[in-house]
Parts: C-alpha cells; sequence; structure tokens
C-alpha cells in the first residue's frame, strides 16, 4: 500500500536493563552451541515492571519529540504479543489514562511480531480518513519474564525472547521520517508451524502450559517431512513477495535502501530468513544493535529505526526498509525515507 503525507513525528524507547547472555549460559538457562552458533550478547529485561508501563514511558519520549500536543492525537493503537495484566482489562485505555488523558478511541493489535506493520498500516488510514485528524500514537511493549516462558528456549536457534516498549507518533504534518509503504503478504498453509500439535482449547496459557514454539515447530517439521504440510521452506516466496510489493509502492528498489531494519533474531537466523534471501549484504542491516538487545516482537523495528536514526547511520533523503516474519505465517515490510536529522 502506497502512503501519502504520512510521518514519523516521535519516537522513544523505554530504558531497560541489559542483561549477559553469558551469565545464562553460566546457569545453564542457555544452550552453550547455541549461544556460540547464535551471537547473541545480551538481551533486555524488564524485570517486574509490567510491559503498559514500558509503554507508557515509552509514549512520553515520543509524544515530547513529536511537539505534538495531547489533544492533537486523535487515537492510540497499543501492539503487544503476551498478556499485558488482568484478563479481559483494557491495556490501551491505560496507557492513554497516563499519556494523553483524553477522550480518544484506544485499540489494541495483536499481530505477533508483524503488529508494527499492521498498526502503522491502520493508523495511517485513520489518520488519512478525515482531514481533522492529525496524529495518532502506537505504542508496542511486552515483559516476557512470566513463569509460562522460558525466554531462553522458546524458539531456538531463531532467536532469545526480550522485554521491551516503545512507541511512535504518526503526524500528517511533520515528522524526521516519511513513510512511504507498507505491505504484508500471508501464507496460511504454514499456520501449524507455531500451532504444532497443541490443541486450541482450552488456550495454553489458561491451564499452565508454558509458551514453547520449538517443540510445535518440531511436530511441523516432522509433518513436513512426511509431505503432510509445507515445509518452512517455502516461506521464501511470501517474504520475497511482500518484499517486492512494498518497493514497488514506495517507487524504490533494494540498491536505493541505505539499511534494512529487521527482527532481532540471531545471527545465522538472519541470514537463512532474510539476508540470503534478499540478496541483500549483511552489513546493511542493523546486527551490531540487535545482538545486544534481542528480539521482543513489534519492539523491534520502533527501536531499530530510532538506531540508525539516532545514531546518524542514515541521512537526509536516505530510504530504509524495515521486515518482519510472523506466526501465520505472514511477512511484513514498510519504507520510509529520512527528512531531518537528529538534532
Amino acid at each position: 500500500m502506497k502512503v501519502s503525507d504520512i510521518y514519523v513525528a516521535g519516537i522513544g524507547t523505554a530504558k531497560l536493563k541489559s542483561f549477559d547472555t553469558t551469565e545464562a549460559v553460566a546457569q545453564g538457562w542457555y544452550d552453550r552451541e547455541e549461544w556460540e552458533r547464535g551471537g547473541q550478547q545480551s538481551i533486555t529485561v524488564a524485570g517486574s515492571t509490567p510491559a503498559p508501563d514500558l509503554a507508557i514511558e515509552a509514549a512520553g519520549y515520543a509524544i515530547e519529540h513529536s511537539g505534538h500536543l495531547p489533544e492533537e492525537i486523535s487515537a492510540l493503537f497499543h501492539i503487544s504479543v503476551h498478556p499485558q495484566g488482568p484478563h479481559g482489562w483494557s491495556a490501551p485505555h491505560y496507557i492513554s489514562r497516563h499519556t494523553l488523558n483524553t477522550d480518544v478511541t484506544c485499540v489494541e493489535i495483536n499481530n505477533g511480531c508483524a503488529g508494527f506493520f499492521s498498526s502503522l498500516n491502520l493508523a495511517a488510514c485513520y489518520l488519512n480518513a478525515t482531514p481533522d485528524r492529525v496524529a495518532a500514537l502506537l505504542t508496542f511493549a511486552d515483559n516476557f519474564g512470566t513463569p509460562l516462558v522460558d525466554r531462553w528456549r522458546v524458539c531456538p536457534p531463531v532467536y532469545v525472547v526480550a522485554d521491551g516498549g516503545s512507541a511512535i507518533v504518526l503526524s500528517k504534518r511533520r515528522g524526521f521520517a516519511r513513510v512511504l509503504a507498507v505491505d504484508s503478504t500471508s501464507n496460511t498453509d504454514m499456520e501449524i508451524h507455531h500451532r504444532g500439535a497443541e490443541p486450541l482449547f482450552p488456550p495454553g496459557l489458561t491451564v499452565g502450559r508454558p509458551f514453547n514454539f520449538a517443540d510445535r515447530r518440531e511436530y511441523a517439521r516432522q509433518r513436513a517431512l512426511e509431505g503432510a504440510v509445507a515445509p518452512i521452506e517455502d516461506f521464501g516466496p511470501t517474504l520475497i513477495n511482500a518484499v517486492k510489493k512494498t518497493l514497488d509502492a514506495a517507487d524504490t528498489s533494494m540498491d536505493q535502501i541505505v539499511r534494512v531494519i529487521h527482527d532481532g533474531f540471531t545471527r545465522d537466523a538472519l541470514s537463512v530468513i532474510y539476508f540470503d534471501r534478499l540478496g541483500v549484504e549483511a552489513e546493511r542491516g542493523i546486527w551490531e544493535f540487535t545482538r545486544r538487545v534481542g528480539h521482543s516482537g513489534p519492539v523491534d523495528h520502533v527501536r531499530g529505526l530510532e538506531y540508525v536514526w539516532r545514531n546518524r547511520h542514515v541521512d537526509v533523503g536516505d530510504r530504509v526498509l524495515l521486515i518482519t516474519s510472523t506466526p501465520g505465517m505472514e511477512a511484513a515490510c514498510a519504507v520510509a525515507e529520512i527528512c531531518q536529522r537528529p538534532s
């Protein structure tokens, strides 16, 4: 989808502690071979801080950076992967109360690692629907440090689960980056790779079943060897198609992309899933950053964009590609052009 006159006006990331992965190896939590192969140096952890409070902190930075007053923001979209608090409670309205404190609509989105792109798409459409809507606040946060999540073994060798909070303010007036396009493509034949043999009811987390993609993916792999389901390798064309659609909508080629902002996957996973398939040099990615923070779902793309911009790895006129893959399975992309240098 081509996007017109939508800017990233403000951006912010919650300040979290860093946990060295060598300590996890020493404690026996993180497999040494996985650690050596994956190259993950550290991850961000939130301790006992609730995810919505991480979102509130990040939103404060983003709103201040945007220059918009709270009353100029007409919607709040909150994006998460893991449960945010009491069952049936509304985290978005809690976040709005402690940030905007206005009467705007508050929406929660859960689309795995693609949540950034889903919210970007919806928020852009929402803002352009009527001329009086000026800006929208998008918040992203998760704290996976809960009893049913073993962050070191959720999905080896693809990633280590990290905590995080981030936020952006989208604006029709101004911003340091202009959104040119956002799109996605799915292959629903492959949804079993994240479902495995686990029953749908009652939901696992309601009966104390640990969150574990590794076992589900192994089940699907065995089924693929039997020819019963599509193998994980079949996701490549879906990813390439999503990238092509997004680049075309942005009137951009991969040669014009200065940096690729990707998920916080391990070194090998990034090569296999993204760089090798797209024919992109790893140096154009942000591994030097993600190896220090880990994978925190849709938080990754906001803090990755903030990293390349605030550290001046991009300049005015440069274009960046943001990319993800998520359960479903779905690939999503966005292209943005840098409009301002950081002060």
